[in-house]
């Protein structure tokens, strides 16, 4: 099969004729299908495991170290797996039996948190103990998109794939009430050791469901091109598409300037509203609570002809909300109430941008390249290194307060620069895909 074209559609082309919009049936029975079923289950471990340990691993390194630097770098590790090897990953899972790689991924992630648990369990945890788990937590993350995700679209189809995504993102999301909180109490009651064998377990309950997945996938690559070819093509197509580029410049935005601000909410809650390791817990979880409503009105009611307006609203209202949860102890003291209404409109935010992230991408690829945008979407997400070495760096400099509105800030103006390339998104066009 030849090369897509790398021009792709033209920037400034009217986009093919809308697909027609999913029927109400199409919206239901999702959790019905077996095989959705158990991809979401082991998403929402994974997710729930991924958030227990990030507020967990950044109260016990700020204890032991008392540095917001670090606490960043920490954080960082998860995302740099995805900048260095999204792309290749994405190109390779076009290679590969996916089923076979998400049970590979699941039983890596067990094996490193029962490795973590023995270590604190004996005394002999370290910190960068933590940055080895942190860095393959971050190479399974590198392949959720092109691997479980892409698994959901065969699952359910491209009708079913916003509704689908809705419930994937909610699950992410709904880990973020739950992790945070789970996190705190279990820190505070058990230690690190409690965190990472409740982790452990939740990941062999996910392998156990990924080894039942009945669907398997055909390499969708059966001739020779080599990896980097195909990943050179990818690239060519994405340039060569607004739309598309437009997608991906959000997600450089939001993982450059947003989400890195949420490794200072333990900073934050113990420093500027004096909570203790319970109530950072609590308050971590409260956009998760946002996000989670969020996803499931997005689920409910957004129509396919609101999807880019979504995504470009919703990293605009969480940079907003995130520069209000800072300045607020400085403007009216330290109430951990306003702070969490705050991080509410936060997680709301964050839910248009992250259900409709991996959804736009799946939607406007060519069927023969999903795998490797995908990974390039990975690859935008794993940026997100560059913003916690830069908030780290601005938190030492200036404090972790000044350096978070800081940095939400600079996100809101990096998305004022860049209004040609998500214009697309506001002309209120259906957001449907190129089918072969």
């Amino acid at each position: 099969m030849p090369p897509p074209s790398p021009d792709g559609p033209s920037a400034d082309d009217d986009p093919p004729p809308p697909a027609r919009p999913p029927s109400p049936p199409a919206r239901a029975g999702l959790l019905a299908i077996p095989d959705f079923r158990r991809l979401w289950l082991t998403g929402l471990i994974a997710f729930v495991v991924r958030w227990l340990e990030i507020l967990a691993v950044g109260v016990f390194a700020y204890q032991a170290t008392e540095s917001a630097f670090l606490v960043a770098m920490l954080t960082m590790l998860r995302l740099l797996p995805m900048g260095l090897f999204g792309a290749p990953m994405g190109a390779l899972a076009e290679r590969v039996e996916r089923r076979s790689a998400l049970v590979a991924v699941m039983a890596m992630l067990t094996a490193s948190s029962v490795a973590v648990a023995m270590l604190a369990s004996t005394g002999n945890l370290e910190v960068w103990h933590l940055a080895v788990a942190g860095f393959l937590n971050g190479l399974a993350w590198a392949t959720d998109n092109p691997v479980r995700r892409m698994m959901i679209g065969d699952v359910v189809g491209p009708d079913r794939m916003g509704p689908a995504m809705s419930l994937d993102v909610g699950a992410n999301n709904a880990s973020r009430m739950l992790g945070p909180t789970v996190g705190g109490v279990m820190l505070a009651t058990l230690g690190i050791a409690g965190v990472f064998w409740l982790g452990a377990a939740l990941y062999a309950l996910g392998l156990g469901a990924s080894l039942r997945i009945g669907v398997r996938s055909r390499p969708a690559v059966v001739d020779p091109v080599p990896v980097l070819t195909r990943m050179r093509e990818g690239l060519a197509w994405t340039r060569g598409n607004r739309r598309m580029t437009g997608v991906l410049l959000i997600t450089v935005i939001f993982n450059v300037f947003g989400w890195p601000s949420t490794s200072m909410i333990p900073v934050l809650g113990k420093d500027e509203l004096h909570l203790g390791p319970e109530g950072v817990g609590l308050l971590a979880g409260v956009d998760g609570v946002g996000a989670f409503l969020g996803a499931l009105t997005i689920a409910a009611l957004a129509r396919p002809e609101w999807y880019g307006r979504i995504y470009l609203g919703g990293i605009g209202l969480y940079l907003a909300s995130m520069v209000a949860f800072a300045a607020l102890p400085a403007i009216v003291g330290p109430v951990p109430a306003l702070a969490g209404a705050a991080l509410l409109t936060v997680g709301i935010g964050g839910a248009g941008f992250s259900v409709m992230q991996a959804t736009l991408v799946y939607l406007h690829a060519p069927t023969e390249m999903r795998g490797r945008l995908l990974g390039l979407l990975s690859v935008c997400i794993g940026v997100g290194p560059v913003g916690f070495f830069y908030l780290g760096f601005m938190a030492e400099a200036v404090g972790a307060r000044t350096a978070t509105i800081a940095l939400a800030a600079q996100g809101l103006l990096a998305l004022a620069l860049t209004w040609r390339w998500w214009r697309p998104f506001v002309s209120g066009r259906a957001e449907t895909g190129y089918e072969a």
